[in-house]
C-alpha cells in the first residue's frame, strides 16, 4: 500500500504564508483596480488613460523590487533572511491597510506601489525558503501545494470583502467604509498567516560573511552577476523565465483592469476571477502530482503553450462570457507554471545561495513584468480611440495592446527548451 504524503509542521507553515499573501494579490487582481477606476473617474481621468496609469504603477513597483530584490536576497543569505522577510511583510500589510483610507487617486497609486513592493519582496525570501523547508524529492509537490492552497485559502477573506463591497447597505455601511474594512481585513489575514512561519522557520543554509555583511553582500552580488553567465543552464533558464513569465504576470495583474477598460460588468469580472481561484486549486495539485510522473520541464512547456493560446483568445475578448472562459483557462495553468518554475530553479542552484539566486530570478521575473505591463500600457495609450476589424470582430485599442504579449511566450518557449536540454545533459 502506498504511503500517504504527509506534510511536516514547517512545510504546513510555509504553505500557510501562501494562503495569507494570496489574499492580497487576489485583491490586486480584482477589487483594487476597480476601486482605482472609481477614484480616477471621479477625478476626471479619461477612461482611455485608466489602463495606462494602472499599468505604469505596476511597472514602477516591479522596477523597485527588481533593484531591491537581489541586494536584499544576497544579504539574506548572510543569515538575515527571516528579519528581511518580516520587514517586507510589514511594509506590504501596512500599505494594504492604508489603501482604504485615501480618496486621491495619485496617493492611492503611491500606496499601492508601496504595498506591492512589500508583497513582491517578501515573495523572494519566501520562495528561497523552499530549499530549506523541504527535500529535493518533495520540492515540486510542496511548491504546487503552496500555490494550490493559496488560491483556495485566499477566497475566504475575499468572499467576506466581496459581500461587504457589493452589499454595503445590508450592513449599514457606505461604500467607502466597506472598502476600509476590506483592506484592513486582508492585511490582518496576511499577517496572521505569516506568524506560524516566523515561529518555525530557522535559516539553516547561509554563507558566512568574510568581512561585514553589507559590503560582502555587494561583492557577492557582483560575483554572482558575473559568474551566472558561466552557469549556462541557470542563465538560460532565467532568461527564458524572463520572457514566459512576463505574459503570465501581465495577464494576472491586468485582467480586471483590461475587462473594466473594455466596459465589461465589474461584478461579473469579480465573480469570474473568483472562479479562477476555485479552478486553480485542484489544477495546481494535479500539476504537483504530475511532476512525480512526468518531467517538470515538459510540464512547464505545456503551460507555456497553453498560455500562448490563452493570450490569443484574450486578444479577441469583447464580451462577458468570453472573460469567464478566459478566467477558467487561466486558472487551469496559472498555479502549475508558477509552482514548477519556482521549484525548477530550486533544483539547479546551491541551497546556501538560494536567496541571491531567487533574488536574480525576481530581477528576471519582475523585469519581465515591467516590460509586459509597460508594453501594454504604451500600446494602449498610443492606440487610444482606435478600433480594428479582424475576422468580423471589432477590436478596441485594449485588445490591440494585449496582442503584443504573444511574442514573449514564443521566445520564452524557445529559450526554455534550450535551457532544459542543457540541464538534462549536465546531470547525466
Amino acid at each position: 500500500m502506498k504511503e500517504r504524503f504527509k506534510l511536516t509542521p514547517l512545510e504546513k507553515s510555509w504553505i500557510l504564508y501562501d494562503i495569507g499573501n494570496s489574499a492580497f494579490i487576489l485583491m490586486v487582481s480584482t477589487l483594487i483596480p476597480i476601486f482605482f477606476n472609481s477614484l480616477a473617474s471621479s477625478a476626471g481621468v479619461h477612461e482611455d488613460l485608466y489602463l495606462s496609469y494602472w499599468g505604469y504603477a505596476g511597472s514602477l513597483a516591479t522596477i523597485l523590487v527588481a533593484i531591491i530584490g537581489p541586494i536584499c536576497g544576497t544579504l539574506a543569505d548572510r543569515n538575515f533572511k527571516k528579519q528581511i522577510f518580516l520587514l517586507c511583510v510589514a511594509v506590504g500589510a501596512v500599505g494594504c491597510a492604508m489603501l482604504g483610507l485615501v480618496s486621491n487617486w495619485l496617493v492611492f497609486l503611491g500606496l499601492f506601489v508601496l504595498a506591492k513592493v512589500g508583497y513582491s519582496s517578501s515573495i523572494i525570501f519566501y520562495d528561497s525558503m523552499l530549499t530549506e523547508v523541504t527535500e529535493d524529492s518533495r520540492m515540486d509537490k510542496i511548491s504546487s501545494m503552496g500555490y494550490a492552497y493559496g488560491y483556495i485559502g485566499s477566497v475566504i477573506p475575499f468572499i467576506v470583502c466581496l459581500v461587504l463591497v457589493l452589499m454595503p447597505d445590508a450592513f449599514g455601511l457606505t461604500m467607502g467604509t466597506a472598502m476600509v474594512i476590506a483592506f484592513l481585513l486582508i492585511a490582518i489575514w496576511w499577517i496572521g498567516c505569516t506568524l506560524p512561519l516566523l515561529k518555525r522557520y530557522k535559516q539553516t543554509a547561509f554563507v558566512t560573511a568574510e568581512k561585514s555583511p553589507v559590503s560582502d553582500t555587494f561583492r557577492q552580488l557582483a560575483r554572482t552577476l558575473r559568474d551566472v553567465r558561466k552557469e549556462k543552464h541557470i542563465f538560460l533558464y532565467l532568461l527564458s523565465f524572463f520572457f514566459f513569465i512576463d505574459g503570465v504576470y501581465t495577464i494576472i495583474d491586468m485582467a480586471t483592469a483590461y475587462g473594466a477598460a473594455l466596459g465589461l460588468d465589474t461584478t461579473g469580472l469579480l465573480l469570474a476571477l473568483l472562479l479562477t481561484q476555485f479552478v486553480a486549486f485542484p489544477c495546481s495539485i494535479i500539476f504537483g502530482r504530475l511532476s512525480a510522473k512526468y518531467d517538470a520541464g515538459l510540464l512547464i512547456k505545456v503551460c507555456i503553450i497553453a498560455y500562448t493560446g490563452i493570450n490569443i483568445f484574450g486578444i479577441f475578448l469583447v464580451s462577458q462570457w468570453q472573460f469567464w472562459v478566459l478566467a477558467v483557462c487561466v486558472g487551469m495553468f496559472q498555479g502549475g507554471i508558477q509552482a514548477l518554475s519556482r521549484s525548477y530553479l530550486g533544483k539547479i542552484i546551491p541551497a546556501e545561495r538560494s536567496g541571491e539566486f531567487y533574488g536574480l530570478m525576481d530581477i528576471f521575473g519582475k523585469g519581465a513584468s515591467f516590460v509586459g505591463m509597460t508594453m501594454v500600457s504604451v500600446v494602449s495609450q498610443l492606440t487610444a480611440g482606435m478600433t480594428v476589424n479582424v475576422f468580423g470582430i471589432q477590436l478596441q485599442n485594449e485588445n490591440i495592446a494585449v496582442s503584443s504579449l504573444i511574442v514573449l511566450f514564443i521566445i520564452g518557449y524557445i529559450l526554455f527548451s534550450k535551457a532544459d536540454k542543457l540541464n538534462k545533459e549536465r546531470v547525466k
